[in-house]
């Protein structure tokens, strides 16, 4: 059986199988290893955000009341609605921040990039051989 499949077309088509079966192992095998890494880097940024949200909250706070405590009575009203508006002015431009960072985010780079150069690969063989036949 083995002298069947080492020689011939059956041992070309054999030999071209085992070799596409190989890249599509190899290609599965990456994309579980970056969807893996999305995985730790999402919960990673997520539990990140989370902290810093927590104390940043906390530091606005304290930081605000110190400083409308600065300020006499009939001054803090006006302290306040400042302080308000800038933070809603840091508030916009974050979210504009993160809106622009989460349209930009591409995943699977390793794998889209292998799977490129599989099909240009192919499609190189598919050209060389197109063009040795008209030759």
């Amino acid at each position: 059986m083995d002298a069947i499949r080492s020689s011939g077309v059956v041992g070309t088509v054999a030999r071209v199988f085992d070799m596409a079966m190989a890249t599509v192992q190899n290609r599965v095998e990456l994309f579980s290893v970056e969807l893996r890494e999305e995985k730790y880097r999402i919960i990673e940024a997520m539990l990140l955000a989370g902290a810093v949200l927590a104390l940043g909250m906390m530091t606005i706070t304290l930081l605000t009341l110190a400083l409308v405590m600065l300020f006499s009575e009939s001054a803090r009203l006006i302290a306040l609605s400042i302080l308000g508006l800038i933070y809603l002015t840091v508030t916009i431009v974050g979210a504009c921040l993160l809106r622009t960072r989460l349209k930009n985010w591409v995943s699977f780079q390793g794998t889209i990039g292998e799977i490129k150069k599989d099909r240009s690969c192919l499609e190189n063989l598919q050209n060389c051989d197109a063009s040795k036949r008209n030759s």
